[in-house]
């Protein structure tokens, strides 16, 4: 990996024996703008480098802490969500309870891109994982104290909900400052990995302590795992946001941010492209509990498996992409991702015998991750540095449409039944897949 002639600027973040950024030129910068970052930096030949963004210190101690955070965002989930279906017995509540979590993303989701672009992102990160940890914890409290009622899971899906509107964007807008722009790719997988690398025994360990203490020990060990994101978070040093003489008001800057989104028909195109599955397709995994007690017959433990299992197959599609280094097609793969992911859905949705199932859900997770990992990588390689936060915050939308799609699928599987609802977010992930693959050529012609 070849490194610039002048001294990078966040040089000094590093150990002397670690490795550290090259400097990130006007030059550089254009050349990524220009869509032939790719090209610029691709590599000849296959390389096998599936941990080579691990080299660099501060995006260790970044990983790292998504591995807790996706620890707590599980056990969260599927606590939640059981508890949530045991106490009124009907999906649509099941859906709805989930679906609360998108007020706050949609509402302030963009905001907090705006305050990623002007404020000290370090900062941002501790208030908000101190903040979701005082809610798991105080949540617990009432589970154990039995004073837990239904309008309580409402009000904590909100708040902590809030928490997580800032924590996504500012998260993604820190990754491109902590690793070269030819390890984006790299960067962006291994990130979507740690995520799910505690998705196959987290839904499990969750199950389990339910199973023996109930749904409040889950929250305790979700607000632990807060703490020790906390503790990570204070020892990254992050690079600082450049002073900007007469900078606009949040509300032209949040503007500019949409504008922007707009006049780039590639930026536009993949943003659609990530919010509309995680609208009609990605709510599929509401409907578990409903599968695991009325479709296979099982109990939390089975639920567990179910989430395990696609966590199996999506840790593995991320490491594949992380693996395949700055490859080219990657357009044609993230559409052909969409469609396989929507056949697998709709086999799931069919399927009423455990091993099937859980063998169905491993390529129902790994494609998933693998759209959802190429989408943040190219939208990543297309957008300049000032404008990060704000159309990453957009871009984390998803947050909050997917749970908006869990009151779609909760709805539908009230009145049709679950096995109906899931084959039809496998149908309109292949109709997405196929639409955009004749209409926006675009994106099949991304490198």
């Amino acid at each position: 990996m070849g490194r610039s002639n002048t001294k990078s600027p966040i040089a000094h973040m590093e150990e002397p024996e670690e490795k550290v950024l090259p400097s990130k030129t006007q030059e550089d910068q254009s050349l990524s703008l220009s869509g032939h970052h790719g090209m610029q930096t691709r590599r000849k030949g296959f390389h096998l480098r599936t941990f080579n963004s691990l080299r660099y210190r501060d995006y260790r101690i970044l990983w790292t802490s998504i591995v807790f955070m996706s620890a707590g965002q599980w056990m969260q989930q599927i606590a939640l969500s059981w508890m949530a279906y045991q106490m009124t017995d009907s999906p649509f509540m099941l859906g709805a309870i989930n679906g609360f979590r998108a007020i706050p993303f949609l509402l302030f989701g963009p905001w907090a891109g705006v305050a990623a672009d002007r404020f000290d992102r370090k900062k941002l990160m501790l208030f908000s994982q101190a903040y979701v940890l005082v809610l798991s914890f105080a949540l617990a409290i009432l589970i154990f104290s039995g004073l837990i009622q239904v309008w309580h899971l409402f009000a904590y899906t909100f708040l902590s909900g809030l928490g997580w509107s800032v924590t996504q964007p500012v998260r993604q807008a820190l990754l491109p400052s902590l690793v070269p722009k030819e390890e984006l790719q790299n960067a962006v997988a291994l990130q979507s990995a740690g995520f799910n690398s505690t998705r196959i025994l987290g839904p499990t360990a969750a199950g389990i302590l339910i199973a023996w203490v109930g749904p409040g020990g889950a929250f305790l060990a979700q607000a632990l795992a807060y703490l020790v994101i906390m503790v990570l978070v204070m020892t990254m040093r992050v690079p600082s946001i450049p002073t900007v003489v007469n900078r606009k008001s949040p509300g032209s800057d949040l503007l500019d941010g949409f504008r922007y989104i707009k006049s780039n028909q590639i930026v536009f195109s993949l943003i659609l492209l990530a919010l509309i599955p995680m609208m009609f397709a990605m709510p599929f995994q509401t409907l578990m509990p409903v599968f695991a007690r009325d479709v296979l017959n099982m109990g939390p433990k089975g639920y567990g498996l179910l989430v395990s299992f696609a966590g199996i197959g999506a840790l593995t599609g991320t490491l594949i992409v992380a693996s395949l280094g700055d490859f080219r097609h990657k357009g044609l793969l993230l559409l052909g991702s969409a469609a396989t992911l929507g056949v697998f859905l709709f086999l799931f949705s069919q399927a009423t015998w455990l091993p099937a199932s859980l063998f169905l859900m491993i390529f129902v997770g790994g494609f998933q991750m693998t759209y959802m990992s190429l989408n943040n990588t190219l939208l990543h390689m297309n957008i300049t540095d000032d404008m990060r936060g704000r159309v990453m915050s957009i871009y984390m939308l998803d947050q909050g449409l997917t749970p908006l799609g869990s009151l779609f699928a909760g709805t539908t599987a009230n009145f049709f039944g679950a096995p109906i609802a899931v084959a039809l977010m496998g149908a309109s992930c292949i109709l997405l897949a196929l639409i955009a693959t004749a209409r926006v050529p675009i994106i099949r012609r991304l490198p």
